[in-house]
């Protein structure tokens, strides 16, 4: 199978740390990867080991595809998901902890990014600028400038950039969106959006050591540097304004991707927040029960009830029109009721991950970014509803949006959580001119 031609990457991007990079990590070249596998194949470099497990085990799977590396900072978990690979497909991807290592490799077409939300948008942007596609997880950024910033990447270089809503893949749910769409439950007027887990204290953390197997520094990337405290790595660095995006980013991102979906809505007009820390008395900075309302004009209304300390609860998405409900279910899959609240229909599939790789994977080799079901843009826009709600919260107060652009109007310190600050030298790499 012949590649398409902008799977080729592009001359390397002027960035200096790139070209350091290049030159430290010569001997990366060999691998247990060998050519007769990668023949007419897209190859692929996975980064981040936690949730990047299960990626790395669909993309392997894929007929069109061959991992070359799997990558995190922690060398056990790198090691560990090497292992993972070659129970499953025969073959062993290289296990690195640098991931500048995949970027530099002229050989790699696709790069996944399944590492902390912090480094979302900055991966996806250094390989777009280095002719790579990418497969980035959700949120697809760490705060809105970034995701504009990972737009502009994608347009600049023409290459494919999926976000890992994959629910967006999955034949069911979007079986029940044609349904929506097509007016089998009437005129569409609101959504309502749930996320129930039973999540435990994080405690207090103490200063420590950096574990021998983890490069901390690499970890942190284009974030300002904290010391390094015992109750953040590998995964409760979610609940911290520095690094990640609270519970609203972590899983109302795929709810929220649905309701604005299925209204077929783009960016709302106000914004609420209510909710606070209420289960532990811990280091936890983000909400643990949390209800945001968006406002989307005519289009309709959408709420998000997030429950992180408390099982006790059901749903998924449900949403309402005015000749009945069709109720998504987390695991793929839709109810529909009458008007009269009576189950009519339902139908049943998985999530949609497999079919969401196939559906990067088809569209690298058609050359066409636009056959992809959640491209760059789409995700910005749904991730965007997480930072705004994310940023009521924080002001304490409503946030009102402009529809055209999804910016914050007339709240200057609303609006001054657009963006963050970086470590030195990051702000101008992530700057696409």
């Amino acid at each position: 199978m012949k590649k398409p031609n902008n799977t080729s990457p592009q001359k390397m991007p002027r960035r200096d740390f790139l070209a350091a990079s290049a030159v430290a990590t010569t001997a990366v070249a060999s691998t247990t990867v060998n050519a007769k596998q990668a023949d007419g194949k897209l190859v692929v470099g996975v980064m981040g080991m936690q949730r990047g497990r299960s990626l790395v085990d669909t993309f392997a799977k894929h007929a069109d595809v061959v991992v070359k590396y799997v990558c995190d900072v922690d060398s056990q978990r790198a090691a560990s998901a090497a292992k993972l690979v070659q129970g499953a497909v025969g073959y062993t991807p290289q296990a690195i902890t640098k991931w500048e290592d995949i970027i530099a490799d002229d050989e790699i077409d696709i790069l996944v990014c399944a590492a902390p939300n912090h480094w979302h948008a900055p991966a996806t942007i250094v390989a777009a600028e280095a002719g790579k596609h990418v497969y980035v997880e959700k949120p697809c950024c760490q705060n809105p400038w970034e995701g504009e910033q990972q737009i502009a990447a994608a347009r600049k270089n023409n290459v494919c950039v999926q976000i890992g809503t994959q629910r967006r893949s999955s034949p069911a749910i979007i079986e029940g969106m044609e349904f929506i769409h097509s007016g089998g439950i009437g005129k569409v007027h609101a959504v309502n959006c749930y996320y129930f887990s039973q999540r435990g204290s994080i405690g207090t953390g103490k200063p420590a050591e950096v574990p021998a197997h983890i490069d901390y520094e690499r970890w942190q990337g284009p974030a300002p540097r904290q010391p390094y405290v015992d109750n953040r790595v590998h995964y409760n660095w979610h609940w911290f304004w520095h690094y990640g995006n609270g519970e609203l980013g972590n899983n109302g991102i795929h709810t929220l991707d649905m309701a604005r979906w299925a209204l077929q809505a783009e960016f709302p007009t106000r914004v609420t927040s209510t909710g606070g820390r209420y289960y532990f008395d811990d280091d936890q900075q983000t909400p643990d029960t949390n209800t945001v309302s968006y406002e989307f004009g005519d289009k309709g209304h959408v709420t998000w009830f997030g429950n992180s300390c408390n099982r006790n609860g059901s749903g998924f998405v449900t949403v309402y029109g005015d000749k009945g409900s069709i109720e998504f279910h987390s695991a793929g899959g839709y109810t529909v009721k009458d008007g009269s609240n009576k189950e009519v229909k339902t139908a049943s599939s998985g999530q949609g991950q497999p079919e969401h790789v196939d559906n990067l994977i088809q569209s690298i080799q058609a050359g066409d970014w636009s056959k992809l079901n959640a491209e760059i843009e789409i995700g910005h826009r749904s991730t965007l509803l997480c930072h705004l709600g994310n940023i009521a919260h924080r002001v304490g107060r409503v946030v009102d949006c402009d529809t055209k652009t999804g910016r914050v109007l007339g709240d200057k310190e609303a609006a001054a959580l657009w963006k963050r600050e970086y470590h030195e030298g990051w702000e101008e790499r992530l700057t696409i001119s």
